[in-house]
């Protein structure tokens, strides 16, 4: 997949460490890393006019395949950071969301990489064409990193 999201704001989202999502060693848990991009997910999904009961209707909704977490520094509770989303989109019906958890200070904490895709929630089949169908329910598509021309 090699379209990109050129010229599009990135959008973030902000989230602090709570102390109960912290584990013995008093960092955030590996687990919670993978809750907060798809907090992420979804508020970017919500922003771009795109919120779950819309999707829910059209009897579809997003599914991830694969995911991948690179940590980079722990983070503790109390901890401000900015959770961001990048749409890359490509032709097969597959496209990969870019996030980055990054403490107020500046200081990278996470890169998680997802595969992504639109399941037919009757079929259980992903749908062809993710961005299409994205662009034709978005208000704002270019927030999932889909230009119109």
């Amino acid at each position: 997949m090699t379209d990109t999201a050129a010229g599009s704001a990135l959008f973030t989202v902000s989230v602090t460490v709570r102390g109960y999502e912290t584990d013995t060693q008093g960092h955030l848990n590996q687990a919670v890393y993978l809750q907060y991009a798809e907090h992420a997910r979804w508020s970017v999904l919500r922003a771009a006019g795109v919120p779950q009961s819309t999707l829910v209707d059209r009897g579809m909704g997003p599914v991830t395949v694969e995911t991948t977490i690179r940590y980079l520094r722990e983070l503790r509770a109390g901890d401000e950071v900015e959770v961001s989303c990048a749409f890359v989109w490509g032709a097969g019906k597959s496209f990969r969301i870019e996030q980055r958890i990054v403490k107020t200070d500046g200081t990278p904490a996470a890169e998680v990489h997802a595969v992504c895709g639109l399941l037919d929630l009757t079929t259980r089949r992903m749908l062809t064409d993710p961005r299409g169908r994205l662009m034709a329910l978005a208000t704002d598509p270019a927030l999932l990193g889909i230009e119109t021309v």
